[in-house]
């Protein structure tokens, strides 16, 4: 099993859009894929069902008791969630006396994974704040990948460098002190997201990133992104409405079934 955390410092960057598409592109390899809502603007889970204030993801934060009250939802063939809550960043705040606050999230996967079956899961898929908080440490800190897009903007790639000094104090930050090794051992990584054709600041990044080993892939800009999660759906699920949406978006398609295989060849 996989566990993968798309992260971002800025907002706007298609985090959500990301981690919805990557899991349905998943699922149609045939794998099964646990989704985790940790951004208390529950963006994803609001794209599946409507928010609660039980049994979400909070109660992994709270004590164990409570801990054990997370519910997985079922929301197609081989992909679940774990639902979003709207006041998670006010239970990170309150988390800043706990002496194991970075490590809650990876403390319930661990106590919980036989009673969840846990093991029954390809990947799990985390959505995170735009921030580098309490809660989104707790991310981190459990996965295998970390996967941040970067945009063609004033400050697009500026975000990379932000990004990767706050994970490298994190690590240093968070370790076993009987060995001296760090607990943060998730590999990072950038996608170039929502590239347009011929912008000079499309060009800008793409220049800045073209012998960059830790970008793995280019996602262009393409409207079938909006109009599928308008509509609550992946861009696949969309194309496959009906033949007139598959074939006016079939190029659209396969570029981003290549970036994603991209992705996929890196984190398998």
């Amino acid at each position: 099993m996989k566990i993968i955390t798309f992260t971002a410092i800025k907002g706007g960057v298609g985090k959500t859009t990301m981690t919805l598409n990557y899991s349905d592109w998943l699922v149609r390899q045939g794998n099964k894929v646990l989704l985790i809502d940790l951004d208390h603007q529950c963006n994803l889970t609001t794209i599946f069902e409507p928010t609660r204030r039980n049994n979400t993801i909070a109660e992994a934060f709270k004590d164990e008791e409570d801990a054990q009250k997370v519910q997985i939802d079922h929301i197609k063939e081989n992909l679940d969630l774990v639902a979003g809550y709207f006041d998670l960043d006010e239970i990170g705040s309150k988390l800043e006396n706990n002496s194991n606050k970075e490590m809650m999230l990876y403390m319930w996967l661990k106590n919980n994974y036989d009673i969840l079956n846990i093991a029954s899961y390809d990947y799990i898929l985390i959505d995170t704040h735009p921030d580098f908080g309490t809660i989104t440490k707790n991310a981190i800190a459990l996965s295998n990948y970390l996967i941040s897009p970067i945009t063609p903007s004033e400050h697009g790639y500026s975000a990379k460098f932000d990004l990767e000094t706050r994970l490298e104090k994190f690590r240093k930050a968070l370790f076993d002190y009987k060995t001296g090794e760090t607990y943060v051992d998730a590999k990072l990584f950038f996608v170039a997201n929502m590239v347009k054709h011929n912008t000079s600041t499309s060009r800008e990044l793409l220049d800045h990133i073209k012998d960059d080993k830790t970008v793995m892939t280019v996602v262009p800009e393409r409207e079938i992104f909006n109009k599928a999660t308008t509509q609550h759906l992946s861009v696949f699920d969309f194309s496959e409405i009906d033949t007139k949406i598959a074939q006016s978006n079939k190029k659209s398609i396969v570029e981003i079934n290549n970036s994603f295989n991209a992705i996929y060849d890196i984190t398998k």
